[in-house]
């Protein structure tokens, strides 16, 4: 049943139930997408875990989200079960061999796998803007935040950086907004707000270093096998927009740091993205043409997405028409939406003169599936009613302690687990406020200092006044002297005044004090109104 170069999905058959041929997706066509849809508990999760299996096997590496916690068991040999043996009877796969998967556990709180961070200023103000359901007038803002923190030097790192950027933009509003455009205070607080909420639900621990290497999800093992990266996103998944966030920061990390391959004879990467309805959830038209930019052009750096979700219509079209490769499993039509998307799904496939594709959707069992996928020249298969293959590995999630081995012998094992606080924005923005704290204090004992000082080194005086009053005080303390009096008395030529030079002398002495001081309120009079 197996051929080089394709995967083997399952085995169609017939309008009367009997066995058709095999069904494959070929290597050379995988990295042009493809989508996996169906109702809850009709096989996605397991249809998954094969191709996830047959990617491996074929030296691709994979990444998926593990969001119930079952694809966990692809890191586990599989167990011998009567309805599996059953189905690979049915459709003739001989041998049915258990095998078990490299994996590698990733974890963005780091409990069931290894830390997955990045930084700040590689998420970008557009996802990040995403993350926190900014209006536009705050993504604006956030935006300038990253312009003044590259003109700056000011690396963000984790959440702290940002919000200590915010904090300087804060108290220099007036200047900023005149270099960068208008910035007000409210915008600011109501993102720090949003900041303290995403902390609150656990961000802080995504954002930060060791940042994750785009190369330690493209590892191949020695016999040749892909890795498979499996992301315990069960927790992730308490905060939906968090979890799809990520997964399109992934995503748009891988198209900006692969070159250019063309088309290879089979992906460097194939990316499963599980519940992929949240990343379009009440998504802004600007993100959603980033995802149809990254889809489309992301197929020439040799990397294959897959999304997995529910209902077709979760797609927008324009994405959906991206998708090459398609398996539907069953869909109920109980309401005018749910029939809307059977006709919608029923209608994206190429059809098959033996059956109806909207009856046969409605029809379909557990573990059985609508599969079309790329042919020669690229051209879509006619649909095919198919039974999917049984897993080699484990079906249904391994046990912590488990886990816990994988995780300890993986090859990423020390490298993400301990976190890197280096020297980022937080750290410089406070030593410069540090700084200007000093240099202010500086100043102000400077300043007092000169207020000391200042009024011995401006003093002026005038003839008579000031200074010359305390002389004219000394002279008369040593006039008053009993030693001066007795020298004085005995001075020759000494006479004692009359009355009327008494009175004369007193009003001389009057006069001249009058006139004194006009002249000083004069004189003090200009300098003031000089000043």
């Amino acid at each position: 049943m197996l051929e080089d170069g394709k995967l083997y999905i399952g085995t169609s058959r017939n309008p009367d139930d009997s066995i058709n041929k095999g069904e494959y997706l070929d290597l050379k066509y995988a990295n042009r997408h493809g989508l996996i849809t169906g109702a809850t508990g009709t096989g996605k999760t397991v249809t998954l875990q094969i191709l996830t299996e047959s990617f491996s096997n074929a030296g691709v590496p994979v990444f998926c989200a593990d969001v119930k916690g079952d694809l966990s068991g692809i890191a586990a040999i599989g167990e011998y079960k009567d309805f599996l043996e059953k189905r690979a009877q049915t459709i003739g796969l001989e041998p049915y061999d258990f095998q078990e998967f490299p994996v590698i556990f990733w974890d963005l709180f780091g409990e069931k796998g290894h830390r997955v961070r990045t930084t700040i200023s590689e998420m970008g103000p557009l996802l990040l803007a995403r993350l926190m359901d900014m209006s536009e007038a705050q993504e604006g803002v956030l935006n300038i935040a990253f312009k003044l923190a590259d003109d700056n030097g000011l690396p963000l790192l984790d959440l702290k950086d940002l919000r200590s950027l915010l904090g300087y933009m804060a108290g220099e509003t007036e200047k900023l907004s005149a270099m960068y455009g208008n910035i007000t205070k409210q915008s600011l607080a109501t993102i720090q707000r949003g900041l303290l909420v995403l902390e609150q639900q656990g961000a802080e621990h995504f954002f930060g270093e060791p940042a994750l290497k785009i190369s330690d999800i493209m590892r191949t093992t020695n016999d040749g096998r892909g890795a498979v990266s499996v992301l315990a996103a069960d927790k992730l998944m308490m905060n939906p927009r968090l979890y799809a966030t990520f997964l399109l920061w992934l995503l748009s990390e891988l198209f900006e740091e692969l070159p250019e391959v063309g088309d290879p004879d089979k992906p460097r990467l194939v990316f499963f993205f599980d519940e992929a309805h949240l990343l379009f959830d009440e998504a802004p038209k600007i993100l959603i043409d980033r995802v149809e930019q990254v889809v489309r052009l992301i197929r020439s750096k040799g990397v294959g997405v897959f999304f997995v979700t529910q209902n077709p219509l979760d797609v927008p079209e324009s994405v959906l028409s991206q998708l090459g490769n398609r398996v539907q499993h069953a869909l109920r039509a109980y309401t005018p939406r749910e029939q809307k998307a059977v006709k919608v799904a029923a209608e994206t496939f190429r059809p098959n003169p033996a059956f109806d594709c909207f009856e046969t959707i409605t029809q379909l069992g557990v573990g059985e599936a609508l599969v079309s996928t790329l042919g020669k020249k690229g051209v879509p298969s006619m649909v095919e009613r198919t039974l999917i293959r049984p897993p080699s590995s484990r079906l249904g999630p391994i046990t912590t302690p488990e886990r816990t081995k994988v995780v300890a012998v993986s090859p990423v094992a020390g490298q993400y687990d301990e976190d890197l606080d280096r020297d980022s924005a937080f750290e410089m923005l406070a030593r410069r406020a540090e700084e200007a704290a000093k240099a202010e204090e500086e100043e102000r004992l400077r300043e007092e200092e000169e207020d000391r000082k200042q009024p011995e080194s401006r003093r002026w005086t005038l003839p008579g006044y000031g200074d010359d009053d305390d002389d004219d005080d000394d002279d008369r303390r040593r006039r008053t002297s009993p030693k001066r009096r007795k020298s004085s008395r005995s001075r020759p030529g000494y006479q004692r005044q009359t009355v009327t030079e008494t009175v004369i002398k007193s009003v001389a002495r009057s006069a001249a004090t009058s006139l004194g001081r006009a002249l000083v309120r004069g004189i003090l009079g200009s300098i003031k109104k000089g000043f």
